[in-house]
């Protein structure tokens, strides 16, 4: 039975509930508004998604040096690599409540310095027990971040912004890997000083920028239109009506308490379809250095073919996110995205020659990407208030604990099996189970 979220209303159009209170020229001008607010407010918060899942999976260039040197198993990578979204789980809906009393400013600063910290000091492990404790520490550090944007999102931009505002946003993950892939391969190539080896350099120089973007997140961000000194005092007040208006309707409808939001089913088949994906995308993400190292190559090379699969799912998510936003059946889009990147992982898979299996990772990336790009504008059409701040921590969070799933499987089957063949399979029957449950839902903003 598929789970309704708002009431039927006419094919192909998107609950606007701002346009009964303003005119057509208050309408206009909250758009040029809005425009300004994304031409300012995205180029800064995408910089910082890059950096932040750069920081995040950059330790899968550092196990091709790290791995050896310490004595870590593929298991022990797997569950290690993965104990970052158990840190982050835990702290994930505490961290977006804070931010909704303290303010994006200040939150996300303290976010992204916390962890730039914590990035730098896993160079200093000595063992899978102290890499595990520091994967699980920063994930608590970054606990709250993308929830946190996403929520820092429903202050600044109406629904009819959100899918567009969400894909661009989505961009970082396949732009951190085009440009950190290179760029963490090639540091893999340092010699360096004789007691610090490669990949501590690779987690030292790649923590830095963290710290400094949470610096500037304190006098770049403004947490709501009002705060906003570059908008004029009237487009302030129109902007402020016209998300108050949707807010207010949206929590007339679901509620905008957090009880609303941990009642609501749809709430938990999101959370579970997340996990489905992210299974796949940090799996895949993590292990595909190593998958791709086996293929003979160099670490530059490596680095330069890992980028690969990300630019095509760069393409990818702009282009279907838009298609889906445009169909009157989104959801068809959302699921069928999860089936193309579990059909392509299973290719790869079972391939053997190097330019078809980097074509099926290409596909598999693309996929994986293209449903993120999606499927995050479905929850704020029914989250609100409390609920919105509570309810994508939920979402964001438990989906986020596929990302301890995800290694943790591929280096226990490929341990057991001693290859990667098994391993990626059980991973694209879980993309397929998330496709399943995809069809479970119905579009908030669109009806056929």
């Amino acid at each position: 039975m598929t789970l309704h979220t708002l009431p039927d209303a006419a094919p192909n159009t998107v609950a606007s509930p701002e346009s009964n209170t303003l005119n057509a020229q208050e309408m206009d001008q909250s758009e040029r508004a809005v425009a300004k607010a994304f031409r300012r407010i995205l180029p800064f918060i995408f910089i910082c998604y890059v950096i932040s899942y750069l920081d995040r999976t950059n330790v899968s260039f550092a196990a091709l040096g790290m791995n050896a040197d310490l004595g870590i198993t593929a298991e022990q990578f797997g569950f290690g690599a993965g104990m970052f979204f158990i840190g982050y789980f835990l702290f994930e809906i505490p961290s977006n409540l804070i931010m909704q009393k303290t303010g994006a400013r200040i939150w996300i600063a303290r976010i992204m310095i916390s962890w730039g910290v914590i990035s730098m000091a896993t160079a200093f492990v000595t063992g899978p027990m102290s890499f595990a404790v520091a994967r699980f520490c920063l994930g608590m550090a970054e606990a709250g971040f993308t929830p946190g944007i996403y929520l820092f999102f429903t202050y600044w931009f109406p629904g009819t912004w959100r899918a567009k505002i969400t894909a661009a946003f989505l961009v970082g993950i396949p732009v951190a890997n085009i440009i950190g892939a290179p760029i963490s391969g090639a540091l893999m190539q340092l010699t360096g000083h004789e007691h610090i080896r490669n990949w501590q350099w690779l987690l030292l120089i790649e923590g830095v920028p963290a710290v400094i973007l949470g610096i500037l997140c304190l006098f770049f961000l403004d947490d709501k239109p009002a705060k906003a000194k570059w908008l004029t005092a009237e487009e302030k007040s129109l902007l402020q009506r016209r998300l108050d208006d949707e807010q207010q309707r949206i929590a007339a409808k679901h509620g905008a308490s957090m009880q609303h939001a941990m009642r609501n089913p749809l709430l938990w088949l999101l959370a579970m379809i997340n996990f489905c994906g992210i299974v796949g995308s940090i799996g895949v993400g993590l292990w595909m250095p190593q998958i791709i190292k086996q293929m003979g190559v160099s670490h530059t090379a490596t680095g330069f073919l890992t980028a690969l699969p990300y630019i095509c799912g760069a393409l990818s998510m702009l282009l279907w996110a838009k298609r889906a936003n445009q169909s009157p059946h989104r959801i068809r889009w959302v699921s069928g995205a999860l089936i193309i990147a579990a059909c392509a992982l299973s290719v790869s898979a079972v391939v053997s020659e190097p330019v078809l299996k980097m074509l099926a990772l290409c596909f598999t990336v693309s996929g994986i990407l293209a449903f993120q790009a999606s499927f995050w504008a479905i929850p704020s059409g029914f989250l609100t208030g409390n609920a919105a701040a509570a309810g994508l921590a939920v979402i964001v969070s438990v989906g986020n604990l596929g990302g301890f799933f995800g290694p943790s499987l591929i280096g226990y089957v490929k341990q057991m099996s001693g290859g990667f063949m098994w391993a990626l399979i059980a991973v694209s029957a879980v993309l397929l189970i998330g496709a399943l449950a995809v069809s479970q839902v119905k579009d908030p903003y669109k009806t056929e």
